[in-house]
């Protein structure tokens, strides 16, 4: 998936990979799994049984934009097991190549809301994380290793949309609705410790905080984020019906926050975010109660792992989702 300025560009689409995901069952449900956040702020899924990911080539040349058949191939056996273990997640969805992110398959289904289109995409990460996985098969420079593992991480997003580009029939790219100007606001350090300062987090805030009860703990699950230079939406109840009731909110808060964004840019420039900020009350006290239901559900638990590092349990209250 090449992204080029607010555009995402699908050069690939797998028969045989879409071809698993439309046999899937129309009355299959989901098995059992748990939402988490890592130390550093990573959403997973466990698995109530381990996932066999075989060996995969760490690189590829951006300029192909086909993958070799070997690749494809493993790709196709582990999105069965997870299709398998997680129906609902992949029913619907189209599987796509991104020449410049091969651990990361990719998955599309498009959705409006009145006259607007918003993409939800999923990327499952298979990058292998030695904490998180048991190794089978060693790597190489040119392989990573072959390992089973319950945990799986994954981005699971909805953006909203300027336009859907065809070509020939079939999909050729998604234009992003960038309703943000800049994230961009310094840098600190000096000569090789430089590095930059973006309000891309302080905006992520910003957005989720206004569809929360005041004081609500949700560190570190946004649902409301910046990303694309746009508001986006993340959906971490894997499911058709879980996606759907995350669309409305989106919706409602693009309309909500698109008259509001310059200043609510210009407020973060010079200053973090808190909730006592005067424009974010005054905006808070706009967003009808309504609204914030489905956030309402959503709780957040920190715990220490096995290794003694801090975790976040992600739980959801309404068994209907």
């Amino acid at each position: 998936m090449e992204q080029l300025l607010n555009e995402i560009k699908i050069a690939y689409i797998d028969s045989g990979i879409n071809q698993v995901l439309l046999e899937i069952p129309a009355d299959a449900r989901n098995g059992p799994y748990a939402m988490h956040y890592n130390q550093g702020e990573e959403f997973f899924i466990e698995l109530g049984s381990p996932v066999f990911v075989p060996r995969l080539p760490i690189h590829h040349d951006i300029r192909k934009p086909v993958p070799d058949a070997n690749y494809a191939t493993a790709v196709r056996d582990i999105v069965a097991q997870l299709a398998k273990n997680l129906p609902e997640c992949f029913t619907g969805l189209t599987y796509f190549f991104d020449p410049a992110e091969i651990l990361k398959p990719c998955f599309y289904r498009l959705y409006k809301a009145d006259n607007d289109v918003y993409l939800y995409l999923l990327r499952v990460d298979l990058l292998p994380r030695p904490f998180d996985s048991e190794t089978l098969e060693a790597g190489t420079n040119d392989l990573t290793p072959a390992y089973s593992a319950r945990r799986i991480y994954m981005e699971s997003e909805i953006i909203p949309l300027e336009a859907v580009m065809w070509e020939s029939g079939r999909v050729k790219a998604f234009r992003i609705r960038q309703l943000i100007s800049q994230t961009w606001i310094g840098e600190t350090g000096k000569g090789y410790r430089v590095r930059g300062i973006w309000m891309d987090s302080d905006l992520s805030k910003f957005f989720t905080k206004l569809f929360v009860p005041p004081g609500k703990r949700v560190y570190p699950f946004y649902p409301l984020f910046c990303k694309y230079m746009t508001l986006c939406a993340t959906s971490p109840i894997l499911s058709s019906d879980g996606r759907r009731k995350m669309i409305p909110l989106l919706h409602r808060a693009v309309q909500f926050l698109t008259p509001e964004i310059s200043r609510i840019q210009e407020s973060l420039k010079n200053d973090k975010f808190t909730e006592s900020m005067p424009h974010f009350t005054a905006l808070r006290n706009r967003v009808p109660e309504s609204w914030k239901a489905p956030l309402s559900h959503f709780s957040i638990e920190a715990y220490l792992n096995e290794r003694e590092q801090k975790e976040y349990s992600l739980d959801y209250a309404n068994d209907t989702a």
